[in-house]
């Protein structure tokens, strides 16, 4: 696969050197179960966690993470607009929160929902997707009583924890792109330029996800920089390390 092609239904087996964060949560009671994966655009490989192997009810079957698998654990009504979503976000980089079934070719499957953030450099371009499939809770029968305001409140729930997941994963990827610009614009390597984002955001009183973000939108031109990170990157040269 080449660095601009989006993902496939093919079998790309063979992990991927950056270990893969660790679970949102997972329980033994079966009332909710979450994993993450991360998809490298470039390498064109999967992986994902053990909880997200086991929503895909792959865990002891051996196979590798790649793009089939993914899409066909998915119920068949909604395979083409996940595989869609993913194509989007690695194409044009948008970003997607789906309500999808698990499981079954047949009855309604699993409810769950997948969530997917590209990571883009400084250039514009989608480096990796990285995301969370999270299993929703099965709601009581609409005949028991109190039924309708539980469910409410179950939905409102996984809404708010899925916004708050978008949102971690957001500021992440502003993260990586800020890296990127000051890894072009001084040639220094990936954990000095982290310094260096750190290092600005102590001394202007500001998060690093913050300072990210403004680095971000100066760079393609959205908004100017704020003058004390201007003035911080101009007089401060990144932190040396031991």
């Amino acid at each position: 696969m080449t660095p601009t092609a989006s993902p496939t239904l093919h079998r790309t087996a063979g992990p991927h050197p950056r270990p893969v964060p660790q679970p949102v949560r997972s329980t033994t009671t079966g009332r909710r179960l979450a994993g993450r994966y991360r998809y490298d655009r470039h390498a064109g490989t999967w992986s994902w966690t053990p909880e997200m192997a086991a929503l895909l009810t792959l865990a002891h079957n051996g196979s590798h993470p790649c793009t089939e698998l993914l899409v066909r654990s998915l119920h068949p009504a909604d395979r083409p607009r996940a595989l869609d979503a993913i194509s989007d976000a690695c194409t044009a980089g948008v970003p997607f929160a789906l309500r999808v079934r698990l499981g079954g070719r047949s009855g309604d499957g699993r409810p769950a929902v997948l969530v997917g953030e590209p990571l883009v450099d400084a250039t514009g371009t989608v480096d990796a997707l990285e995301g969370v499939l999270v299993e929703v809770p099965s709601e009581p029968a609409t005949d028991a009583p109190g039924a309708g305001a539980d469910g409410d409140g179950r939905v409102l729930a996984l809404e708010t924890e899925v916004e708050q997941l978008r949102t971690a994963m957001s500021s992440r990827a502003a993260i990586e792109q800020a890296k990127g610009i000051l890894m072009l614009l001084t040639s220094c390597g990936e954990q000095v330029a982290f310094d260096l984002l750190a290092h600005i955001s102590s001394n202007c009183h500001r998060k690093v996800r913050d300072v990210a973000v403004a680095i971000v939108a100066s760079a393609a031109g959205h908004a100017a920089l704020p003058e004390d990170i201007q003035t911080l990157m101009r007089d401060v040269c990144p932190p040396r390390r031991a």
